[in-house]
């Protein structure tokens, strides 16, 4: 069984991670997103909301899994039996760092490989960063997410303007 983790911050989910996951369900006989819990970040979400809206935007999908993880991907996948890492490439800037990263992660646990997808081009300029820019001063933000997740998004960024 080839079994992959998809794994990213996710705060928000966009529709260049729903491509990536969409197209990476293909290509694999399972997926695991991994949800990065990353008490550093200053998150709009918590981890176990990610995973919440990550399920429910992925109940399609029978062999998509979706499981929050602290600490290092390399003890992940092999908690979790994976040797295939996914990742999405928007630009040349990505692929530095994305190669950096996936270099260490071989040394560290040789059986892991990392696969890139390089992104949809319509969605190649999209970040989550972008998105809570745009959500922040109250922008559209309906070409970058699910609609259904449109709201949770604006009222965080409304209940963290009322409580400033």
């Amino acid at each position: 069984m080839k079994r992959a983790i998809y794994p990213g911050s996710f705060d928000p989910v966009t529709f260049g991670h729903m491509d990536i996951i969409r197209r990476s369900a293909g290509m694999f006989d399972e997926i695991i997103v991994g949800v990065l819990n990353n008490s550093q970040k200053n998150s709009l979400f918590n981890a176990d909301v990610r995973v919440t809206i990550l399920e429910g935007l992925l109940k399609e999908f029978d062999n998509v899994y979706v499981e929050a993880f602290d600490g290092l991907l390399v003890d992940f996948a092999k908690k979790k039996d994976a040797n295939i890492i996914v990742r999405g490439l928007r630009a040349v800037t990505d692929f530095e760092y994305e190669l950096q990263i996936a270099q260490t992660n071989r040394v560290e646990y040789p059986k892991l490989d990392t696969v890139f997808l390089v992104t949809d081009l319509n969605y190649s300029y999209l970040s989550s960063s972008i998105v809570k820019e745009f959500a922040s001063f109250g922008g559209d933000i309906s070409k970058f997410v699910p609609e259904s997740i449109i709201p949770m998004i604006e009222d965080a960024y409304t209940y963290s303007k009322r409580i400033k």
